[in-house]
């Protein structure tokens, strides 16, 4: 029987591994928390693969080089290596998207390619997310039980920037398409919220619809000396 270890910290991925996997064959085991990822931990487990669905961090290139590391990221690479894939791509106008498979290398996002699904951009990022999830976990049924061989990626690579919270900020000027972006985008946990300033309060924007040619939202106001969440 083959061990497999699933390191994610974000609720949707934590949700979609305790209703899924029990199916799958093999042993499983989460890692969701970072302290957790030690090669002396891998290697005690011996898995065939690791996967990495949304992991906020640098993996050891230790562990690279010695385990069959996956992750998954939402672009069709080497279109949209690098940080910030959602955001970036909905701000460039994209409607849609691939989610990709891939074996993780030094270089950030580099690596060869499992597979790759089609993944609809509508919606909230919190929407959009549970949505990759979802299909994350489709991808990492069919590694398990297909074992693909990783293909080399192909074109033209055109790298993505990690967003700032600086960049949450909704300026003068902005549409309301663009306003409803913004929005959307960043509506997750642990995202930084779209907002506006006006002098000392700050409202930050969740929640938002659109209807016709209005936009209906949540938002928050506070002063920024006396946030309390």
């Amino acid at each position: 029987m083959n061990n497999y270890i699933v390191a994610t910290i974000k609720d949707w991925n934590i949700n979609q591994y305790n209703y899924r996997v029990q199916k799958y064959p093999g042993k499983w085991f989460i890692f969701d928390n970072k302290k957790d990822l030690t090669i002396e931990n891998l290697r005690r487990i011996g898995p065939k693969y690791v996967f990495f669905p949304h992991w906020s961090w640098i993996v050891p290139e230790s562990i690279l080089n010695e385990f069959n590391c996956v992750c998954f990221h939402m672009t069709d690479v080497p279109y949209g290596r690098g940080g910030s894939p959602l955001q970036n791509l909905i701000v460039r106008g994209h409607q849609e998207t691939k989610l990709t498979a891939l074996k993780m290398a030094k270089e950030l996002d580099a690596g060869p390619v499992y597979l790759k699904k089609e993944l609809s951009l509508t919606g909230s990022a919190s929407e959009i997310f549970k949505r990759s999830s979802s299909l994350t976990f489709d991808m990492i049924e069919h590694i398990v039980e297909h074992e693909p061989s990783p293909v080399q990626q192909k074109g033209e690579v055109t790298e993505f920037p990690r967003r700032t919270p600086e960049q949450s900020q909704l300026m003068p000027g902005v549409d309301l398409e663009g306003f409803y972006n913004t929005v959307r985008m960043l509506d997750a946990e642990t995202y930084p919220r779209a907002y506006l300033k006006l002098g000392n309060l700050k409202l930050e924007f969740t929640a938002v619809s659109k209807f016709g040619i209005e936009l209906e939202a949540t938002v928050k106001i506070f002063e920024e000396d006396n946030k309390h969440d």
